[in-house]
């Protein structure tokens, strides 16, 4: 039948979790490991235990610093092997809440093949005109090592270790469109959304920090540091339809402008989908 927002937040979820056994520090799970990932582990004692249906990172790893760089020193051999293409020599932290310390911090390339829950910013630039709601809509740069060429969300940035999100948002405004500080200073975080999405070997139980900026008319987003393509501002019926209709935006951007519409009172209560639109956004949410 046709295609309904649904089926964004149904492909966002789609993962067999059979697939996979927990990866833990300590005492705390942090990750999922595929069973097609699991010998590059079993290769590691030095690195890995096996323990009753699943692994753990070697207790011999006594603090962050030390696992981050054990396991990096490790993932850098895996990337000469060609695992891990799109290098970014960013760090993500590992942890199940951006507000305890990180139990180490991992290569961002890196977090999906360990099923790593990651964290990121996503920011909808808005302008309310006479005839409406319109939106800012990037195309990302063509070069980019992921999602080449798909629409996004205005604005959009990985959460790296040891920045807070508001400062994030204010980097990345800055960086990717050419938003000033005091301008994206108004940026309001209206929620997160969770999802867990698997891609072969790799998982992504992801959480996606929401914000909504409201742009002044004469605002016009500058294509700064390359990831971007181009800007285009629609109006929001448009995106709602390429949304609905199509796969065009990047797979978790499309949860992002459905909360939005949400949100916005542009999907309707009476909607047969509602409630299982607004629960699907945060499915994962523990």
């Amino acid at each position: 039948g046709p295609m309904s927002f649904l089926d964004h937040i149904r492909t966002c979820n789609a993962h067999d979790l059979s697939q996979f056994e927990p990866w833990h520090i300590g005492a705390q799970r942090v990750g999922w490991i595929h069973h097609d990932f699991a010998p590059r582990l079993t290769a590691r004692p030095d690195l890995f235990d096996r323990v009753a249906g699943g692994w753990r990172l070697s207790d011999r790893l006594l603090d962050a610093t030390t696992r981050t760089m054990a396991v990096e020193a490790w993932l850098m051999e895996l990337r000469g092997e060609g695992l891990f293409g799109d290098w970014r020599d960013e760090r993500y932290p590992i942890t199940p809440d951006l507000k305890q310390p990180p139990l180490m911090d991992m290569e961002r390339a890196a977090v999906p093949s360990f099923g790593v829950r990651a964290y990121g910013v996503h920011l909808t630039g808005f302008v309310r005109r006479a005839d409406g709601l319109h939106i800012w809509v990037p195309r990302r740069a063509y070069d980019k090592p992921t999602y080449p060429g798909m629409l996004d969300n205005t604005v959009a940035g990985g959460q790296p270790t040891g920045l807070g999100l508001m400062e994030n948002v204010i980097k990345e405004c800055a960086e990717e469109a050419g938003i000033h500080e005091s301008i994206a200073r108004n940026a309001r975080g209206v929620g997160c959304i969770t999802y867990r999405y698997q891609s072969g070997v790799q998982l992504k139980p992801d959480v996606q920090y929401v914000f909504d900026l409201e742009l002044p008319e004469d605002f016009t987003p500058a294509v700064v540091d390359g990831e971007v393509d181009s800007f285009e501002l629609w109006p929001v019926s448009r995106v709602m339809e390429r949304v609905r209709d199509t796969f065009d935006f990047k797979y978790n951007c499309n949860l992002v402008l459905i909360d939005f519409f949400v949100r916005h009172g542009l999907i309707d209560p009476d909607d047969p989908d509602y409630l299982a639109i607004v629960a699907g956004l945060r499915a994962t949410l523990e």
